[in-house]
């Protein structure tokens, strides 16, 4: 159970990754009021709890009605995790980040940013869906450790609402040089955490086949 935890709540930190998110909230609510933040960071979080209990509850149900195996997916899980791992190394992930919320600020002048982009895709976006779903995958039914990732998921979320809401106060702190630092060390915990996905996807597949 502590291995499952600590990998859980690892693997979600990593992919919503705060720090960097709080960074894009501060640009994304620069002409709102502090109370109008509060809101927005409110949103944001309730929204992305909502995506995530969603996909561990019915993920692997989908799967099932559309014939994947769960080491498939989790195979193809690993894969795009280790897409992630490379852009936030890379500092691909960020850039395109951006663009995105730039995009929808243009688009939406701001009304809807709880919901895009800071809840889909920066908070719940498909890694960390993919996350979720592999992870409730991997607790095989067991109402424990659904009831652990349940408590992960809110912990996550928690930490990345505490991040938009002191967004001003942890920007200023890190610096650019910070940021870039923890983001590329962020990055590499989550490449290794991607392969074990696959390796772990990899052992079911040929495990089932030799039955």
């Amino acid at each position: 159970m502590t291995d499952y935890l600590s990998s859980a709540f690892t693997t979600l930190l990593v992919i919503t990754d705060p720090l960097f998110l709080s960074a894009v909230f501060l640009g994304l609510t620069q002409s709102m009021t502090d109370a109008q933040r509060a809101d927005v960071a409110r949103r944001a979080a309730f929204n992305a709890f909502v995506l995530f209990v969603a996909a561990g509850l019915i993920g692997a149900q989908l799967l099932h009605y559309l014939g994947i195996s769960l080491p498939a997916f989790r195979i193809a899980g690993g894969l795009l995790l280790l897409s992630s791992a490379a852009e936030m190394v890379f500092d691909r992930r960020g850039q395109r980040k951006e663009d995105m919320a730039d995009r929808a600020v243009n688009l939406d002048h701001v009304k809807n940013i709880a919901a895009f982009p800071l809840a889909i895709p920066l908070i719940a976006g498909p890694g960390a869906l993919t996350a979720i779903i592999l992870l409730a995958g991997k607790a095989e039914g067991d109402v424990t450790r659904l009831g652990a990732l349940l408590g992960v998921v809110v912990a996550v979320v928690f930490l990345c609402w505490l991040a938009m809401r002191l967004a001003t106060r942890v920007s200023g702190l890190l610096g650019v040089t910070g940021r870039v630092v923890v983001t590329r060390l962020l990055g590499i915990i989550l490449a290794a955490l991607a392969v074990q996905f696959i390796i772990d996807g990899l052992r079911l597949a040929l495990a089932r086949n030799a039955l």
